[in-house]
């Protein structure tokens, strides 16, 4: 099938490869702004795009290449950016620097279960050793990928809650430090398996439909609820209790279908707010939206406007500085 043409705005040249992802290591008031202190990558799914903006909601890079792109992640390195095709049943990494795919696995509209075929494919992380995992939804699997496009491991398969033998339906595979994985469970578990596939404990998901659950510092989980009305919740795997929730039923607050929820090492929670199409940043501490993109519940391709964004990354500290010194030669 034709690909798009691609799109790039200020494309990026030169990035470190000593960039990394992860969390902001503190909040700099004097260099790095609040709540956002670096450039925030969304994937804007129902647009094709995927597109980075800053603090002041200047877009600074768009690939307009994708079809739905579900989620997003800067690779080790800094230089690409991988993402799922979910509904298009593929994996895509686009070039920081040109803009262009550099990389793909499956097939283009063609769901599949054998060696190059995926099933609704989500949260795809490129590893610092070049493989790449992807929840594999429909197919109740967690894969692992080389770069020449080899199935070097499978967890899963049945679809059932049976980590790592089975897993219902997931949807989250957000890799740990360790080299071990956070399962997320769209049938109500949330798994940490260990560097082998091992089964380190479960939790039951005090909220419905989990949605990408990240392991926290302090060992909590937080994961979001893709339901309506939505809840984002901190939670305790040993016991299953609830220590931070946010989300209401009507108001500022409310959440429509939210699909990811990852924290900032400044006191921020960041939101995918999926079908009220904004990105949303929230204070741990107050419970306040304190910065915004997108219009609540209003669909849009223009500045500030977003259509069922559904993935986030924060752009390593080299990769901002690079893209933020080319935004300012434009």
């Amino acid at each position: 099938m034709r690909r798009r043409a691609l799109v790039v705005v200020a494309a990026v040249a030169a990035l470190s490869s000593t960039a990394v992802s992860g969390l902001v290591a503190g909040r700099q008031a004097a260099k790095e702004p609040w709540p956002l202190p670096r450039p925030l990558l969304i994937a804007d799914r129902n647009n094709d795009r995927i597109i980075i903006v800053t603090a002041a909601k200047k877009v600074i890079w768009v690939s307009s290449s994708l079809r739905q792109p579900d989620d997003a992640f800067f690779t080790p390195g800094g230089k690409t950016v991988i993402t799922n095709e979910e509904f298009d049943d593929t994996i895509t990494e686009v070039s920081l620097a040109t803009g262009k795919p550099v990389w793909s696995y499956g097939h283009a509209g063609v769901a599949g279960s054998s060696p190059g075929y995926l099933r609704a494919p989500d949260d795809a992380y490129r590893l610092a050793d070049g493989t790449t995992i992807v929840a594999d939804i429909q197919n109740c699997r967690i894969v692992s990928i080389a770069k020449s496009g080899k199935v070097l491991r499978v967890l899963g398969g049945r679809c059932v809650h049976d980590p790592p033998r089975g897993f219902a339906s997931p949807n989250g595979d957000t890799p740990l430090a360790d080299g071990g994985l956070i399962v997320t469970e769209i049938g109500g578990w949330i798994d940490r398996l260990d560097r082998k596939g091992r089964l380190v404990w479960a939790v039951r998901s005090p909220v419905p439909y989990p949605s990408d659950a990240h392991l926290l510092p302090d060992g909590k989980i937080l994961v979001a609820s893709f339901h309506k009305p939505g809840k984002v919740v901190i939670l305790d795997h040993a016991t299953g209790r609830v220590s931070w929730s946010f989300g209401d039923a009507s108001g500022p607050n409310f959440l429509n279908q939210p699909s990811l929820a990852t924290m900032f090492g400044n006191g921020i929670v960041a939101i995918t707010d999926d079908w009220n199409h904004r990105v949303i940043l929230v204070d741990l501490k107050t419970k306040k939206i304190v910065w915004q993109y997108g219009h609540t519940g209003v669909a849009g391709s223009g500045p500030d406007y977003l259509n069922k964004p559904d993935g986030l990354d924060l752009a390593p500290p080299a990769v901002a500085k690079a893209l933020l010194a080319r935004a300012a030669h434009r």
